[in-house]
């Protein structure tokens, strides 16, 4: 049939992204460290995906973010701990601007949606979806992929397998890399510092309402108002409420461009506008080798200078100086240039594996000898019968997940554990070289390979903060030397989570509590270039 081929899944609606975004299991006997730290991956996730144009699902991140941030940290019994004050007032001041970036992606959404199931009903095989779709019964349509339950993939015209595209997944992740390094340099050289940087990239993120906060003596707002905010703004979102409460004003994402005076072209203050660029030629001078256009190809004559009269210029002496020719940085308005959206890719890395629940998995890419690299590292420790662990850091291209980097922490270790300290200076590591957390590395000396107890109620905390997170085992005496693993969702997290049993070590009644992420799973070994990263004393 005639016209553009549709997507295989139709792009989510605001609604169903919303409804989707509420559906995650906060429970407050994890440390308020770890959904602390969510919250910030949520935003770091959101922004990377709004900048590569997948608006579903940086739409979907944010409404998570703001659930997580307004309704239920402020509820933890950790919440007001002097410890934690200065990490949950920077997640309140995250609200605004995600309220505005969230306002900013709603038309968007809308418009494709709406797009998609108007071209939709125009072709007479997809009556049937369109009709089930509408009744939001989308299961009962043959055609409806299991994709559609992904906003990071429903709606693009194209998706790929990470594991079987792998060189070319490769190759993209180390040009982004590399792109976001010199970026950074460029901030630093540009004077701006590593926690001005971080401020930006999670409090800060997208707009300048942090200024807006404090002007005139201003403080953040209060938490049952910033509830009140992002409540308010999730009805308005829905549509079934078009009034903020009481109290509430809407705040526009930016005001509108001024005309720039004369003066301020020249002493550069723009005040966040987006001038059009004035073009201009050189003005002719006494060099020859100027040539002004011809005439007859265009019809807007080049500006010249009156010639001067003729008597002048009878004597070399009298006649006047050439035009000095403008200054570059006179040709163009000053402007103010926000982060750089990267160019819409034509297709997107699909889901490689499933959660039990039915929930998609990125596909993580493992450098195939970073455990050797590590136990180098470890080596020391090893010999003595201690454990040794890392982080295992990374970033995020086309919705699939890149470790290049394994960093080790400060740490206290025996023969059965092995526990981090000074937590504070491998996150801000982290925030100054723009890393995710994906997971952890740690070895076992003289046991074998297995997580025990004590490692499922660690590596429970690294997968609420990211469902993708994996936990890799070395056992380097013992056969098999070492695996990737994930819990199990369900039984394995919730069995966890609920877990009441004393003893750092202890049986859970659950024997499916976790899984081989590598064979089969979401993990996909892949050889791309990684850093090892000792923070050590």
């Amino acid at each position: 049939m005639a016209g553009s081929p549709l997507p295989a899944s139709h792009p989510m609606s605001v609604k169903e992204i919303s409804a989707k975004a509420q559906d995650f299991q906060f429970n407050p006997s994890i440390a308020l460290k770890y959904w602390l730290r969510t919250a910030d991956t949520l935003l770091r996730e959101a922004q990377i995906y709004e900048r590569e144009h997948n608006d579903q699902q940086s739409f979907l991140l944010l409404m998570r973010h703001a659930s997580l941030v307004a309704q239920q940290i402020p509820k933890h019994p950790e919440a007001r701990l002097p410890e934690h004050r200065q990490a949950m007032r920077r997640a309140r001041e995250s609200l605004p601007g995600v309220v505005q970036r969230l306002e900013a992606i709603k038309p968007r959404i809308d418009s494709r949606s709406d797009a998609w199931l108007k071209a939709l009903e125009k072709r007479e095989e997809w009556k049937e979806a369109a009709t089930a779709l509408r009744n939001e019964r989308p299961k009962s349509c043959p055609r409806y992929e299991f994709a559609a339950l992904d906003p990071a993939v429903a709606g693009n015209a194209m998706t790929l397998s990470a594991d079987e595209h792998s060189d070319l997944a490769v190759k993209m992740a180390h040009k982004e890399i590399r792109r976001r390094d010199a970026a950074r340099r460029s901030s630093r050289q540009a004077g701006v510092t590593a926690e001005e940087e971080q401020e930006r990239g999670t409090a800060g993120l997208w707009d300048d309402w942090e200024a807006a906060l404090t002007k005139n003596g201003e403080s953040p707002k209060s938490d049952d108002q910033m509830r009140m905010n992002i409540e308010a703004s999730r009805r308005r979102i829905d549509g079934s409420h078009d009034i903020l409460p009481e109290g509430i004003k809407p705040r526009s994402s930016r005001p509108p461009p001024r005309p720039a005076r004369p003066d301020q072209r020249r002493n550069g203050h723009s005040e966040y506008r987006y001038p059009s660029i004035m073009k201009s030629r050189p003005m002719p001078t006494d060099d020859t080798n100027y040539e002004p256009r011809s005439r007859s190809k265009s019809p807007q004559r080049p500006y010249l200078p009156p010639k001067p009269p003729k008597e002048r210029m009878e004597d070399p002496r009298s006649a006047p100086a050439p035009p000095r020719r403008p200054d570059k940085e006179l040709l163009e308005e000053p402007s103010y240039s926000p982060p750089k959206a990267e160019p819409p890719s034509s297709f997107t890395f699909r889901p490689s594996a499933y959660l039990e629940n039915g929930n998609p998995l990125r596909t993580v890419f493992l450098p195939p000898t970073l455990r050797d690299q590590f136990l180098a590292y470890a080596a020391s420790n090893t010999s003595k019968n201690l454990e040794t662990c890392g982080m295992l850091c990374g970033t995020l291209v086309s919705n699939a997940l890149f470790i290049s980097k394994v960093v080790l922490p400060e740490q206290e270790s025996t023969s059965d554990t092995c526990e981090t300290i000074n937590e504070s200076a491998f996150f801000d590591y982290c925030a100054a070289e723009d890393l995710m957390v994906l997971g952890w590395i740690h070895t076992h000396p003289t046991q074998s390979c297995f997580m025990s107890s004590r490692d499922l109620h660690t590596h429970c905390g690294y997968q609420i903060m990211m469902p993708e997170s994996i936990a890799i085992v070395c056992a380097p005496t013992k056969n098999p030397s070492w695996g990737v693993f994930r819990m199990t969702d369900p039984p394995g997290m919730q069995s966890v989570l609920n877990c009441n049993k004393p003893g750092l070590f202890h049986p859970h009644d659950e024997t499916n509590i976790y899984t081989d992420a590598l064979r089969p799973g979401h993990v996909c070994e892949a050889d791309m270039p990684f850093d090892v990263v000792d923070l050590r004393p």
